[in-house]
């Protein structure tokens, strides 16, 4: 996908965590150790989500998050500061015109794009190595490509962390998750939900490539 794309798959996602529960994109879990986050600094993350979203607190104190983080003031100050150094992390300033009051709000977009770029890098390498295995004939289409040219529309962010998660999770290969979909557009269903039961089915019976996948659909596709 384009960068514009997976910078709108981004904000996608960071608009679905200022909803009104903790909500934690997998991909975020997946990412942070490759953007070169610790252990400590996703859970101070973490408790920035926790405060906007269940106490409506928008910029808490390091004093607070060191009593959240077991650490002293000084160190969640230190850490505050290499996140917004390093572009995780900035603040927002809002001025109320009707109260004359000014505040301030952490806002955490950095990170959430800089871990759908190294989510996008590591995809386009797993596909790359897939692509590498197969037959040289087979286009090397990008996969997200496909998926929109059939869906006649771009992907929302939860379809693309959906098949994100085929590659990396489930390990399907780029070849099966085509197949599938052709399946899908040949049934007339074509959403992810018809395709990851195709998936799930061929995975519990040990297909794993399109010449398989083929031969078990041809078993036990009855008359049309």
């Amino acid at each position: 996908m384009s960068n514009e794309m997976w910078k709108a798959y981004a904000r996608g996602m960071a608009s679905a965590m200022n909803g009104g529960s903790l909500v934690v994109p997998a991909g975020l879990l997946r990412a942070y150790h490759g953007i070169g986050l610790s252990d400590t600094e996703f859970l101070l993350l973490l408790q920035l989500m926790s405060f906007r979203q269940l106490e409506g607190v928008d910029f808490p104190t390091p004093e607070q998050l060191a009593d959240r983080l077991g650490v002293t003031p000084k160190t969640a100050h230190q850490m505050l500061s290499r996140l917004m150094k390093e572009g995780f992390l900035t603040i927002d300033e809002h001025f109320d015109q009707l109260t004359g009051v000014q505040s301030e709000c952490y806002n955490w977009d950095g990170w959430v794009i800089r871990s759908a770029e190294w989510l996008s890098d590591g995809t386009r390498e797993s596909m790359q190595a897939s692509r590498a295995e197969r037959a040289p004939e087979v286009k090397a289409t990008d996969l997200f490509s496909v998926f929109e040219q059939e869906f006649g529309r771009p992907l929302s962010p939860m379809e693309c962390e959906t098949i994100s998660i085929w590659i990396d999770q489930d390990r399907y290969s780029d070849e099966l998750i085509r197949f599938a979909l052709k399946e899908a557009v040949f049934a007339g269903k074509v959403h992810l939900r018809y395709i990851d039961r195709i998936l799930f089915e061929w995975g519990r019976n040990r297909v794993t490539n399109a010449e398989e996948a083929r031969a078990y659909t041809q078993k036990f596709r009855g008359p049309r």
